[in-house]
């Protein structure tokens, strides 16, 4: 029941360099220095085996237009047909990595795992980030990513949603608020 999680498209190649791409909620950042994240994936996925034999995985945020994609990768096996054909997903080069990155994301992060942990139904991959790619679309003319304006997808309790309008910045709760002069008003 820990809702809103990020709904992420992960892509993955088996040693032979068939790839693959399944849809993961259970994904998260878990360490800043070195950048680590972590992703669960059932033992019967198509995807387990080729994560495991390969130790390498890219996690590819979604959007609102990825949405449709994000639900078929989910339900849909990827011993049964090729998901990239079939939701019509570009396969870009990953610079670190041998599978692919998801071309229609707006960030791609490239991970080598350093630890597998048995949990019961899913495994638990700790990977290291080792490159992060991320779509010119986002960035402005000074070369700030502005994350935010990629419609970005959550996945809380069987609903997908967009994120929703801001409501504050990290460190808000504890600044001092900026007071406006007030200007004066004749009164009549």
């Amino acid at each position: 029941m820990l809702y809103p999680v990020p709904a992420v498209l992960v892509t993955c190649q088996d040693k032979e360099g068939k790839d693959n791409v399944l849809t993961v909620a259970w994904a998260g950042t878990v360490c800043s220095s070195p950048a680590m994240v972590s992703i669960s994936v059932r033992k019967e996925r198509y995807s387990h085996h080729m994560i495991k034999e390969t130790g390498e995985f890219v996690v590819n945020l979604t959007t609102g237009n990825l949405m449709r994609a994000t639900d078929y990768c989910g339900v849909r096996s990827g011993r049964d047909e090729d998901k990239f054909e079939a939701m019509h997903l570009t396969k870009g080069k990953a610079e670190k990595v041998y599978p692919p990155i998801i071309m229609e994301s707006p960030v791609n992060i490239e991970c080598k795992v350093k630890q597998v942990l048995e949990l019961g139904s899913h495994d638990l991959f700790l990977a290291e980030v080792v490159n992060v790619q991320i779509s010119d679309e986002y960035l402005d003319e000074n070369g700030s990513f502005h994350l935010n304006e990629a419609d970005l997808l959550a996945y809380s309790h069987g609903e997908y949603y967009n994120l929703g309008k801001k409501l504050g910045t990290f460190g808000c709760s504890v600044r001092k608020p900026v007071h406006k002069k007030n200007k004066k008003r004749k009164r009549s």
